[in-house]
């Protein structure tokens, strides 16, 4: 999608703190961390939101979940850490490309 930013930056647009990345996601560092680790893992494939997906993408989203207990252990997020997904604009979705956050660290703020 040309107006995407994730989209944009998995094409090398719009430069990253990329973290990890292969054939199906990218990983990179939030620009407004919201704890001292506050990653973003977005799928290469353009996907709306949360509720969009279909039965096509259950594979990609294994992956992904499959993926982030490891990428929390790289950054030292051993005691644990936190995921999110923000579907829709009530839940205060701004990007309109699915992604996770993957939070953790001393400063994590309650929920």
């Amino acid at each position: 999608m040309s107006d995407c930013l994730f989209c944009k930056i998995i094409a090398g647009e719009i430069p990253a703190d990329i973290v990890y990345e292969d054939d199906k996601i990218l990983v990179f560092k939030d620009i407004y961390p919201k704890a001292d680790v506050h990653l973003l893992m977005v799928p290469k494939l353009h996907i709306e939101s949360l509720a969009k997906l279909d039965q096509s993408h259950n594979d990609l989203m294994g992956y992904m979940m499959l993926k982030l207990p490891g990428l929390a252990n790289d950054q030292g997020l051993t005691g644990g850490f936190r995921t999110i997904i923000n579907t829709g604009k009530g839940s205060g979705q701004i990007i309109f490309h699915l992604h996770i956050h993957l939070l953790g660290g001393k400063n994590l703020p309650g929920f």
